[in-house]
């Protein structure tokens, strides 16, 4: 049986045997580790510093993610849809602002939602209106979460592993 501290260090369990993913040599037996996926996370954000500040703090977190930046809700929908460029990006996850240039964080999420093509990407709000009308809009138009941008770095920091460690490394997404 493996017990809880050997899991709290960060060993998986695989075919029975306790893995340490950080060091494979002190697994029970040896099984090649199938890589992780680099995710692909697609940021539509307008604010320079708060894109500055997530990358740095996905960086601190060391996860495995790519990140593309949208200046504006014109942009990040282009990027998605491909319209024009004819180049399409499907991310793994979807970081959205609400209050975006040309066209807003809502209609973004109403398209992307509406979209067969993009509906199933998960797109998790992260803006710093707590507006109760903001909150209900975006779960009617289907949003699978709703942040409110934390105040501090250590809170940016917080979000961001917790982002990293549910919709990355916990949840299923589909392919």
């Amino acid at each position: 049986m493996v017990s809880e501290e050997r899991v709290k260090r960060g060993e998986t369990i695989q075919q029975g045997n306790v893995l340490d993913r950080d060091n494979p040599a002190k697994s029970g037996r040896m099984y090649k580790r199938e890589p992780r996926k680099v995710a692909e996370i697609l940021v539509i954000e307008d604010n320079p510093g708060d894109v500055r500040l997530l990358e740095e703090v996905f960086r601190e977190l060391q996860a495995d993610i790519h990140i593309t930046v949208a200046r504006d809700g014109a942009e990040g929908l282009e990027m998605v849809h491909g319209s024009t460029s004819g180049k399409r990006l499907l991310p793994d996850l979807i970081l959205l602002d609400l209050n975006l240039p040309k066209v807003s964080g809502h209609d973004v999420l109403s398209r992307l939602k509406s979209n067969p093509l993009t509906s199933r990407i998960p797109v998790i709000v992260l803006t710093s209106s707590k507006a109760e009308i903001d909150v209900r809009r975006a779960y009617e138009l289907h949003v699978n979460a709703y942040l409110k941008k934390p105040s501090t770095l250590e809170g940016l920091l917080s979000a961001a592993e917790d982002i990293t460690n549910f919709w990355l490394r916990t949840a299923t997404l589909p392919s």
